[in-house]
């Protein structure tokens, strides 16, 4: 999983693009229309449900199914198919096109087709409103206003895709802490833990600091640390078998591990705790 909110913007910020026209679109109950499945698409679409439902198909393999609160972004070059559900359905449809200069990491993500979450409000209808109105209208001051009216239609489906994958992804840190918090004396990794939340670790990586402040695998070493100087209070404990109660072997690594993220040795901690027990 990427966060493609961040890499859309990136390339879209960098990059020149062409704005064609703007259609409001509405097709009959469980239709099929197959329009581009001979001759694949010329240019990509910023595309947003507004009522029903739609399954599009790119190149017989791509599938997006499509009601309000979806939008979808990009699809040049592929052929399309779709399929409506029983209510039909109805779209706002805006062509757009990269530069040609335009890097290929760049090109490759404004033209792949990418499905978003976006609720239509009245003052984004307004604006493709604007943009239909302004489609066959020439002029410089026409296209300036058309081309800022898709970039801002394209920053609200952007944080709105934020803010849901925000929404969503807390819960999922908050059982990785917990996870931490249980585990914490296994010989856990990165991959492991990411891998237990069906994520990629460099992702996980990712939402873990944004929410927590801090790397995974930072965090588990300071709740080990934290752990070990609890249990080093116990004098009965060797710091041997402390190092191996909070998931290290090499008890060596673990004293130079903790002295360097507590500022003193374990030993040092042990002998400070005999130093003041009851004679």
């Amino acid at each position: 999983m990427e966060a493609h909110y961040d890499h859309l913007a990136a390339a879209f910020v960098r990059t020149l693009v062409e704005v064609h026209g703007a259609y409001r679109t509405s097709l009959g109950a469980n239709a099929y229309y197959n329009g581009h499945k001979k001759e694949p698409t010329t240019r990509c679409a910023l595309l947003f449900a507004l009522r029903g439902r739609a399954t599009f198909l790119f190149n017989g393999t791509r599938k997006a199914v499509l009601e309000p609160g979806k939008a979808l972004l990009g699809g040049l070059g592929m052929t399309l198919e779709i399929e409506t559900g029983p209510s039909g359905f109805e779209y706002v449809l805006i062509h757009y096109l990269p530069a040609e200069n335009t890097q290929p990491v760049a090109f490759r993500r404004m033209t792949e087709v990418t499905e978003l979450h976006a609720d239509v409000d009245p003052q984004m209808l307004q604006m493709m409103d604007r943009m239909i109105g302004l489609a066959g209208v020439p002029g410089q001051l026409e296209l300036l206003e058309k081309k800022t009216l898709f970039h801002l239609l394209l920053g609200r489906v952007l944080v709105a895709e934020r803010n849901r994958q925000n929404r969503e992804s807390l819960p999922m840190i908050e059982q990785a802490v917990d996870y931490i918090h249980r585990f914490y004396m296994e010989p856990l990794t990165l991959e492991q833990i990411a891998g237990s939340f069906g994520m990629k670790p460099k992702y996980f990586s990712y939402l873990f600091h944004k929410y927590t402040g801090i790397s995974p695998m930072n965090y588990l070493i300071e709740y080990r640390m934290n752990r070990a100087q609890e249990m080093l209070q116990d004098p009965s404990s060797s710091v041997r078998d402390i190092a191996g109660c909070v998931g290290y072997t090499d008890a060596y690594y673990f004293s130079r591990l903790f002295k360097k993220r507590k500022g003193i040795a374990p030993n040092e901690v042990k002998s400070g705790v005999r130093g003041n027990s009851p004679s």
